[in-house]
């Protein structure tokens, strides 16, 4: 397994976003490491990849646009015109290039925190969960029944999240990312399926 110098990380992280925004990336670690802990996962990777997740978040836009062209990454039209969306991707690079990270589950974990998708690893399910449910966040709809639920049951966390934040898009009008909406679907799905299950369990038990 790696070993990572978080303090480095910390300290070379900490240069490159304003100071909310590196208070909130501590909660994510920790929140990621708690949730590595309830769902058997590794601690350690849980840790880096909520550090991380976030290390392209302040650069602004245009420059998000040149490092993907100087990374050869190719933007979407909804990322040309929704940069702030870019932080993912390009952060999952900047963690490789940037600060050693050569995991590939930790780069994945990073690339897929904001937009989700379906079939997610545990890892991934735990950092995108812990971004909406870190100890700074306050504005979500019933947060403290999704951070509840986010110690339960990381599918079903997953979909709640997801309809909520399609919801509040929906509500303001803004643009939503398709793999958004396919992470929805999908683990909508699967929350059905699990209700479908454990009824026909009943029935058979009775």
């Amino acid at each position: 397994m790696a070993e990572y110098d978080f303090e480095s990380l910390q300290k070379k992280l900490k240069k490159e976003l304003d100071s909310g925004r590196f208070q909130h990336t501590l909660g994510v670690m920790y929140t990621a490491a708690a949730l590595a802990m309830a769902h058997d996962a590794d601690i350690t990777k849980a840790q880096v990849a909520g550090l991380m997740h976030d290390c392209a978040k302040c650069m602004p836009g245009k420059k998000k646009l040149k490092l993907c062209a100087q990374k050869h990454m190719e933007v979407s039209d909804y990322e040309q015109k929704n940069t702030f969306m870019l932080h993912a991707r390009l952060g999952a690079v900047l963690a490789r290039d940037e600060y050693g990270i050569q995991d590939p589950e930790v780069l994945s974990a990073i690339e897929w925190h904001t937009t989700g998708k379906p079939e997610m690893t545990t890892l991934e399910k735990i950092i995108f969960i812990a971004d909406y449910i870190e100890p700074g966040r306050c504005k979500a709809a019933d947060l403290p029944e999704v951070r509840k639920l986010a110690f339960e049951d990381l599918d079903r966390c997953m979909y709640v999240i997801c309809r909520d934040t399609l919801a509040y898009l929906e509500e303001k009008g803004a643009e939503i990312d398709d793999m958004t909406q396919k992470a929805c679907d999908y683990y909508k799905a699967l929350f059905e399926d699990k209700q479908n299950c454990s009824s026909q369990e009943k029935i058979f038990i009775y």
